[in-house]
């Protein structure tokens, strides 16, 4: 079994799961959930719990494709309700809209460490399947392997890269 493919996709994840936790450092519940707003100004700008909300749907398909058990990784249909592609990031001063905090972060870590073992545990040949999913994705992605990379690298870096921004604006910092 040669597993060179998985670990190349793991490390680019490892990478993203630790700048994540750097991030975090100083978000709070109450402002997890909030738009950012400098200098008393709102951003329409994704904040922290919509985007790890977003991320942790991601790694249930990850396990389930590339053959792994992802049954403890399947989120409420509420949860994918309220962070799903199509899904507009709100403001949640009341706390009313997104899950708490530490639901979020948790399904979030939890989901990527799955993912994390699975890649490092599948076999080369799973990664050069055809993408299932079909339309555009398989347009861009067309294997499982570059379909992942994508969702392990790419994908996590971008939202990432919005987080750090909200930080910012939020008056923490960088991370």
């Amino acid at each position: 079994m040669t597993t060179s493919i998985g670990n190349i996709i793991a490390d680019s994840l490892q990478l993203g799961l630790s700048k994540t936790k750097g991030l975090l450092v100083g978000v709070t519940e109450e402002m997890f959930a909030r738009l950012a707003s400098p200098g008393g100004v709102v951003v329409k700008s994704n904040h922290a719990s919509f985007v790890l909300g977003h991320l942790a749907i991601y790694p249930a398909r990850i396990v389930e494709q590339l053959a792994g058990d992802a049954a403890a990784l399947k989120l409420p249909e509420s949860f994918v309700e309220v962070y799903s592609p199509t899904a507009k990031c709100l403001d949640d001063p009341e706390g009313t809209i997104y899950p708490p905090m530490q639901e979020v972060v948790d399904r979030f870590f939890a989901g990527y460490e799955a993912a994390l073992g699975q890649f490092r545990q599948s076999d080369d040949e799973l990664f050069l399947r055809p993408n299932p999913t079909g339309g555009r994705s398989t347009e861009l992605f067309p294997t499982i392997g570059s379909m992942h990379a994508f969702y392990a690298g790419g994908h996590i870096m971008l939202h990432l890269g919005q987080l750090s921004a909200w930080r910012r604006m939020s008056g923490l910092g960088e991370a």
